[in-house]
């Protein structure tokens, strides 16, 4: 019976915290307020070190303005540029450029997040592939002949 009588009293107190606890935005609800176009970006192949970008572009469809309070990136690799703080209201559409600096061989993939006033918040990711571009050329062919005159 105290088994019965702890379990019950846990459930109540659990029960009471969850339906005390503050609301946060879903993230289905930014849908209704923002149209972001770009979520996944693919770079495709980048040459190693080659620095690359794109835009991502956030239409406002919601009732109110909404700021774009911080962009948060995964790691140093990856520049944001944006306009903090600036609102943008119903029908404005804004940007928010993603640089990545290159400095990948071979597959890589990261991460930004970015703040909206009103505690909506959406996450980009993108892609790509790094290739390391040959130093030297490759050597002339010397099995290939030039024909002159053409062929009969």
């Amino acid at each position: 019976m105290k088994r019965f009588t702890l379990f019950m009293s846990s459930l109540l107190i659990a029960a009471t915290m969850y339906a005390q606890a503050p609301a946060t935005q879903d993230q289905n609800d930014i849908s209704k307020v923002l149209d972001i176009k770009t979520t996944n970006h693919d770079f495709g192949k980048i040459a190693y070190g080659k620095p690359v970008e794109f835009d991502v572009e956030i239409k406002n469809i919601g009732k109110d303005s909404v700021k774009i309070e911080n962009v948060k990136v995964g790691c140093g690799c990856t520049t944001p540029k944006y306009q903090a703080g600036k609102s943008f209201g119903p029908g404005e559409t804004v940007k928010v450029t993603l640089g990545f600096n290159g400095f990948a061989e071979g597959h890589f993939e990261k991460t930004a997040d970015i703040f909206f006033s009103n505690g909506l918040s959406k996450q980009i990711r993108f892609h790509g592939e790094g290739y390391k571009v040959p130093e030297a050329p490759a050597p002339a062919n010397g099995a290939v002949q030039k024909i002159k005159g053409g062929t009969k």
